[in-house]
């Protein structure tokens, strides 16, 4: 039994096929990297994961438990965390504040969720920033606090979408330490990147998708190597 698998998952927008007919199984303490074009259907895969769009068709079991009619409050619960593609912290809050309100998803007192919180600021490294206010971090400093509310809900699982677009090259290697050090704590990671030095490097293996539709699967050697892959996405210079 797998850990965690997507099962011939589609989605239609109207007439329009956003995934269609997207399968992958992921191993637990894995990180498994998910590329494809702008508008390939990446981030749909995450919603329908993450309980935020229901799949027209398909399945997508954790721990081989159905969870694609599932709430999203309850997917949370189960151990499935995730970041989104465009940040949007609560900009008049602090960080920790913003924290606390994340980890309110797993505890119901306040103790618990401001303990719960120091706990993710210290691991992702934003303590020296938990009074200021959310709209004050630059790009580098949200994206990380994004990482740490979903770190706040305790995930087995974590969804990471485009956490390292914006970043300059000194913050994208130490976006690179803090998602090698998520995967060491022990939690399984599927990540959506496109910047290729990222994915390359931290992913144990690569699902490429386009049209909404696998195209390749395998080590990130194998992916880059794909033709189908180089023609879709990377582009020859890249190959």
């Amino acid at each position: 039994m797998a850990y965690f698998q997507v099962d011939g998952l589609v989605k239609y927008f109207g007439g329009l096929a956003a995934v269609n007919g997207v399968s992958f199984d992921v191993d637990q303490g894995e990180i498994f990297g998910l590329i494809g074009p702008n508008g390939s259907g990446k981030t749909t895969t995450f919603n329908m994961i993450s309980g935020y769009h229901r799949p027209t068709s398909g399945r997508v079991l954790f721990r081989g438990r159905e969870i694609h009619r599932l709430p999203t409050h309850k997917i949370c619960h189960l151990g499935i965390g995730r970041t989104f593609q465009v940040v949007k912290p609560l900009g008049r809050m602090t960080v920790l504040d913003n924290v606390i309100a994340a980890a309110y998803s797993r505890v119901n007192t306040h103790h618990k969720a401001r303990e719960e919180a120091m706990k993710a600021i210290d691991f992702c490294g934003l303590m020296p920033v938990k009074d200021v206010l959310a709209k004050a971090l630059p790009i580098a400093g949200r994206k990380r606090l994004e990482i740490t509310r979903a770190m706040a809900t305790r995930p087995e699982l974590l969804l990471l979408d485009e956490t390292a677009a914006g970043l300059n090259p000194s913050e994208l290697v130490e976006a690179i330490d803090l998602i090698q050090k998520i995967r060491a704590s022990g939690t399984t990671i599927i990540i959506i990147e496109h910047i290729m030095h990222v994915i390359m490097s931290i992913s144990d293996r690569i699902h490429a998708i386009n049209f909404g539709q696998t195209i390749a699967e395998g080590t990130p050697k194998e992916v880059a190597a794909n033709q189908a892959v180089i023609e879709a996405y990377l582009g020859t210079d890249y190959a």
